[in-house]
C-alpha cells in the first residue's frame, strides 16, 4: 500500500479485529468502528442482590466498601442464554458518594464458566488479564456532551469538582474497548472497588518482570494516594431513581 502496488489492502474492510472465546479465536470484519449495528445494552446494577440484568431494579438499595482496604462490590449477571458477542467501548454509569472529599473508581469486567473458572486473556501487561478495566477519579468528572458517545463518555480535565462528603453523584465511567464471545451458560461480573484489581487468596503468578508479582491489574499499581481524600468509605446506589448501569456494546448474530 504504501509503495503504490495494486495488492487490494485498500480494499481490505477498515476493521479486522480478533474475536476471543474459550472455544478459540477467529478473525472478523466490520465496515466501522465501534461495529454497525451494535445493541447497546444497559445492565442494571441491583446493590442489594449484587446483580445486574437488563431489567432496571424495582426499589432503591445501596451497598458500601472501605475504599482501600476492601475488595469492593461485585456484579453479576445470570448466565447468559445464548452465545453472546461484545465487541467495542465499554461504559458504566453509577450514583456514587463517599464520605471523603474524592473518591477514585477501579472498575473490573470478568467473565465466569458455568463451573465457575474465570476466563482470563493474556494481556499487553499481565498475562492472566480479566475482559476489561476501567478507571475515573470521581473529582475528575466533568464531561464534555458534545464528545461523548455510547461507551466513550469525553472527560475534560480542566478543573477538579470536588466531593461534599456522603452527597450523591452520577459518573460515567469508561471502559477500554474489549471483545469476548461468551458461550451459552457464562457469566459477566462487574468488579466496583477503590483499589487496584487484584485477585484476592491467590499466591499470584510472574508475568513480564520476574520479579513482580501479578494479581490481574500488571506491574503497575496505584500505590501513591492519600488516604485522607481516598480512603473513606464508599458508596454505589442503585435502583429506578439512580439507574447505576453497564452498558455493554453486543453484536447481533
Amino acid at each position: 500500500f504504501v509503495k503504490v502496488v495494486d495488492n487490494g489492502w485498500e480494499r481490505q474492510p477498515r476493521v479486522r479485529y480478533v474475536a476471543r472465546s474459550p472455544h478459540g479465536e477467529s478473525v472478523r470484519s466490520a465496515s466501522d468502528w465501534p461495529i454497525p449495528g451494535t445493541r447497546w445494552t444497559r445492565f442494571y446494577l441491583d446493590a442489594r442482590s449484587r446483580t445486574m440484568s437488563p431489567r432496571a431494579p424495582g426499589a432503591q438499595s445501596s451497598a458500601s466498601y472501605h475504599a482501600l482496604s476492601s475488595d469492593g462490590l461485585s456484579f453479576t449477571t445470570p448466565p447468559f442464554a445464548r452465545e453472546t458477542e461484545i465487541t467495542g467501548p465499554l461504559s458504566a454509569r453509577l450514583w456514587v458518594s463517599s464520605s471523603t472529599d474524592d473518591m477514585d473508581l477501579f472498575l473490573t469486567l470478568q467473565a465466569f464458566a458455568p463451573d465457575g473458572k474465570e476466563y482470563t486473556f493474556h494481556g499487553s501487561n499481565d498475562p492472566a488479564a480479566p475482559v476489561a478495566q476501567g478507571w475515573l477519579r470521581v473529582s475528575q468528572r466533568k464531561e464534555d456532551p458534545a464528545r461523548s458517545m455510547p461507551g466513550r463518555p469525553w472527560h475534560i480535565h480542566d478543573d477538579s469538582r470536588k466531593l461534599i462528603p456522603w452527597t450523591l453523584y452520577p459518573v460515567e465511567v469508561e471502559i477500554w474497548p474489549t471483545n469476548i464471545v461468551l458461550p451459552k451458560g457464562y457469566r459477566l461480573t462487574l468488579v466496583v472497588e477503590g483499589r487496584d484489581f487484584a485477585r484476592r487468596g491467590s499466591a499470584g503468578y510472574k508475568g513480564q518482570f520476574a520479579t513482580t508479582v501479578y494479581r490481574g491489574s500488571g506491574p503497575y499499581l496505584h500505590t501513591d494516594r492519600d488516604p485522607v481524600s481516598f480512603g473513606g468509605t464508599s458508596t454505589v446506589v442503585t435502583g429506578p431513581a439512580q439507574d447505576s448501569y453497564l452498558l455493554l456494546p453486543i453484536i447481533p448474530t
